[in-house]
């Protein structure tokens, strides 16, 4: 097949699900299909960047990302029908770049990878797949409900027209992908298919129980970008409520890796066993392996957690929220311990961090459970399927 890949982002470096879901698809894609990738790159990404992504594409076409907060974004939404998050992603050099690849190419389909850049989407006569990572407005709406009261209402509106447009480009598509069967049943189509999140399995591996408890410090983890709010959210929740009812009773640190940690999040603490670590350059692999335990209360947000899974692949034991295995099937007290309140997510932590009996149960029956439902190769075949089908 013939496939024009349109994204709302340039899938390298390897630092947010996101890059790691589309990369990981681009690769296995690529060897039987000629894929030509237009996306937005942000500032920060690379000519490097760019060339990585070239190895398996066929022709890699990048249109500058636009700064999303300006006063220019904020009034020009305020004046529309479109939600903010629709208007920082209108882009006219994305339109001509794809309206030039498809006078060229004789392409078979076009993927879509988020709703919000489907709008500048050419009118166009092949089937359109678009894949969406989450549902954008019930992420949203969770972090609004945790706002205060008095800007509440702005942003509940907003809400309002970001649902009426994602549902507008779901009904636009010919095939419509969700990352869990939790989406899928919430999306207003009948015929969502389900195209799971993954692991490198070859990349991330099993470190058994007994090296693990070897440590005498034993390191609870928490990895993520610190641009996304529900990462923000889960920390300050963490280093707030949970970690006090840790440390007291426990020789352990707490490991908080990520990009762009806000100076906010630091000041909660000057705790000397809390580590802020914003320029690791181990890679994420080595950070799980050095690590006894992933502490993940997901509080906002939808779809599913890369960290999750990568936790459980790598023999991490991981402590959640309920809402951080929504989306994987993941059961609570047989791959994961999952709780919503501080109290119980500290308890949690305790039994883990002493009872290697239950440790060892979980992270085998968690990377048994990856190894079944989360393999790469599997899920680029399922997607590979959908083009199949969308072409009947």
């Amino acid at each position: 097949m013939n496939i024009l890949m349109v994204s709302s982002y340039l899938p390298f470096p390897l630092l947010s699900g996101g890059n790691i879901r589309l990369y990981n698809l681009l690769k296995l894609l690529s060897v039987k299909h000629r894929i030509t990738l237009i996306c937005e790159k942000r500032s920060n990404q690379t000519q490097e960047d760019i060339q990585e992504l070239e190895k398996i594409c066929e022709k890699v076409i990048t249109v500058e990302r636009r700064k999303q907060w300006s006063i220019k974004n904020i009034v020009k939404t305020g004046l529309s029908l479109n939600p903010f998050i629709i208007t920082g992603h209108q882009s006219k050099e994305m339109t001509k770049a794809i309206k030039t690849e498809l006078e060229k190419g004789n392409f078979d389909l076009i993927h879509v990878e988020t709703f919000y850049v489907m709008q500048n989407l050419p009118k166009v006569s092949i089937p359109v797949v678009l894949a969406e990572h989450n549902i954008e407005y019930l992420a949203y709406k969770r972090f609004v409900e945790n706002t205060k009261f008095f800007i509440r209402p702005l942003l509940m509106l907003d809400v309002l027209k970001l649902k009426k447009k994602e549902e507008y480009f779901w009904n636009r598509a010919n095939k419509l992908i969700a990352v869990s069967a939790i989406e899928k049943n919430l999306m207003i189509r009948k015929d969502v298919i389900v195209i799971p999140n993954g692991v490198d399995l070859n990349k991330f591996k099993f470190q058994a129980s007994d090296s693990k408890f070897s440590n005498k410090e034993k390191i609870i983890l928490f990895i993520g970008d610190f641009k996304w709010m529900q990462n923000r959210d889960a920390v300050s929740f963490i280093i707030k409520e949970i970690w006090p009812k840790i440390k007291s009773k426990n020789d352990v640190k707490l490991w908080i890796v990520g990009r762009n940690i806000p100076q906010s999040i630091k000041n909660l603490s000057n705790d000397k066993n809390i580590i802020f670590d914003d320029n690791n350059q181990n890679k994420t692999e080595d950070i799980y392996k050095k690590s006894f335990l992933l502490l993940a209360p997901i509080r906002v947000g939808a779809g599913t957690s890369y960290k999750i899974l990568e936790g459980m692949a790598t023999g991490t034991a991981v402590v959640t929220s309920n809402l951080g295995i929504e989306g994987l099937e993941a059961k609570n007290n047989i791959h994961v311990l999952a709780s919503d309140n501080a109290k119980a997510l500290a308890i949690n932590v305790q039994n883990l961090l002493t009872d290697k009996a239950l440790f060892e149960k979980l992270t085998k029956n968690a990377r048994d459970f990856v190894e079944r439902n989360y393999n790469w190769e599997e899920i680029a075949k399922k997607l590979e399927n959908v083009y199949i089908s969308a072409l009947n």
